[in-house]
């Protein structure tokens, strides 16, 4: 990797970016780090390099890119924050030291690894950019991993399975949370990552020529309709993906549908649904595997329209179907931003980062630690769920949430009073677990007097944990006061 070619990126994506400025930073990174070897035996400057190639593919801004030439020169060089500083103003210092903030610190699971976790949290609330160079920076890492101890690896590998992973998913950054779990999986359990890479290579050919032929055959139909296609092409699982969701079916491949996917980029929200349309009176559609995400939208704002369809030949294909800024964000989630303009660094709509900031919150107290690791295992770590008010509104959950979870999100007197529930229109008890997609509907009476205390043994969510507690506490005393 060259300068060259980083340059050569840029002008190919467009980006409004200060080639000279890319090309000064360089220098300044590369005198840096002069006569520096990495554990691979490359020149230094090749890891800030990659990294900053990395964020140019996601089309970042200039900072970014400046900074992720910059991220190692304060903590393995002579040069200073305050040098970088003075070449390269305060908003790439800045990015910079989130990165040196961060520090190094041995990753022994998430339950040890709560202080630099705060401290990943509040740059993040801080400049969400920090974060972005931090996963650019693991990847070209894990890409190079081979040149270290097998329990080193293995410690990298579990951390980014375990932490940067869940992270890229929440912030939506599809197209980086796939190739960290995937170069992560092979280090961290190396027997299953042969084991899936073997069964997905005995089924990836026959699929992708069914793909091409359905590919084929769409595209002809459409351009008859006058819907122009952007772009088409085939998407493959991520081996860690597919590893996690066969574990939830038992193992069995043939239950899952979505090992290639076929994308379709079309111009308009309304081409979208027309296109969907047409693919239905073409292939013949399973049964409950429509879904559509624009309508209601992921909890990370993923949006698009997906159906599963029966081929000509017999295959079966899932189609997406989505306009190209939807695609822009499936890929990149919360780094498209930067490319569309549409927000600046400091404008992003304060719903895509509310969880952030909550984490971020929180003191640093003893008191605080249990409380802490079991929020964050629940609202980053964990697999998250999507659930449905009767007017459509969507709740995000963390997976095995309940009803009165559900109710307790809504507002504090609907979890309180809080009697029975109907799911999809059947009654059914606030011990319920949820799953995506429910309609939930919380039955209350507004003659209760409080919560029932054996919730406390089924709720999931920190929330309805502490609000039920926080009714208890006035309570009681009452009690043991007329006793």
């Amino acid at each position: 990797m060259t300068i060259t070619n980083l340059l050569g990126k840029i002008k190919k994506y467009k980006l409004p970016v200060d080639l000279d400025m890319v090309q000064l930073a360089y220098d300044f990174a590369a005198e840096a780090h002069k006569n520096q070897i990495r554990f691979n035996g490359e020149p230094y400057i090749e890891h800030p390099l990659r990294t900053a190639q990395i964020l140019v593919k996601l089309r970042m801004d200039e900072p970014t890119i400046i900074a992720g030439l910059l991220h190692d020169v304060p903590e393995d060089t002579s040069k200073t924050l305050q040098d970088i500083k003075d070449n390269f103003g305060e908003e790439v210092a800045l990015l910079v030291e989130g990165i040196t903030k961060l520090g190094k610190l041995k990753y022994r699971g998430v339950d040890r690894y709560l202080d630099n976790l705060r401290k990943m949290f509040l740059a993040m609330a801080s400049d969400i950019r920090t974060i972005i160079i931090k996963f650019a920076d693991r990847l070209h890492n894990l890409e190079t991993l081979s040149a270290l101890p097998s329990r080193k690896q293995q410690r990298i590998a579990q951390e980014t399975l375990e932490i940067y992973g869940p992270i890229a998913q929440r912030l939506g950054i599809g197209v980086l949370r796939t190739a960290l779990e995937d170069q992560a999986f092979k280090y961290a359990v190396p027997k299953d990552y042969e084991r899936i890479k073997a069964l997905m290579a005995d089924r990836k050919k026959p699929l992708l020529k069914t793909l091409a032929q359905v590919k084929k055959r769409l595209t002809q139909v459409l351009a008859e309709n006058n819907i122009e296609v952007i772009d088409s092409h085939g998407r493959t699982k991520g081996l860690y993906s597919l590893y996690r969701k066969l574990q939830r079916y038992d193992n069995d491949i043939n239950q899952i549908y979505d090992l290639i996917a076929l994308r379709m980029v079309v111009p308009t929200v309304a081409d979208c649904y027309a296109t969907l349309g047409i693919i239905h009176s073409i292939y013949r559609p399973l049964k409950g595997k429509i879904k559509d995400y624009i309508a209601q939208p992921k909890p990370n704002h993923y949006r698009s329209l997906h159906t599963t369809v029966f081929s000509d030949q017999g295959g079966i294909v899932e189609i997406q179907i989505r306009d190209i800024k939807m695609h822009e964000e499936a890929e990149y989630g919360i780094a498209a931003h930067w490319h569309y303009k549409e927000f600046g660094s400091e404008e992003i709509p304060d719903e895509y980062l509310d969880w952030v900031k909550e984490l971020a919150k929180w003191h640093r107290t003893k008191e605080d630690q249990v409380d802490y690791l079991k929020s964050l295992k629940l609202d980053v770590f964990q697999d998250r769920i999507f659930v449905f008010t009767p007017q459509g509104d969507i709740i995000d959950l963390p997976e095995n949430s309940t009803a009165i979870d559900f109710a307790y999100h809504i507002h504090t007197e609907v979890g309180n009073q809080a009697v029975g529930a109907k799911v999809n229109d059947q009654m059914t008890s606030l011990d319920v677990k949820l799953k995506s997609g429910d309609i939930l509907e919380i039955i209350t009476d507004k003659g209760r007097k409080g919560p029932n205390y054996d919730w406390l043994k089924f709720v999931k969510t920190r929330s309805a944990r502490g609000k039920i507690r926080q009714y208890a506490k006035p309570h009681i005393w009452q009690r043991l006061k007329r006793w």
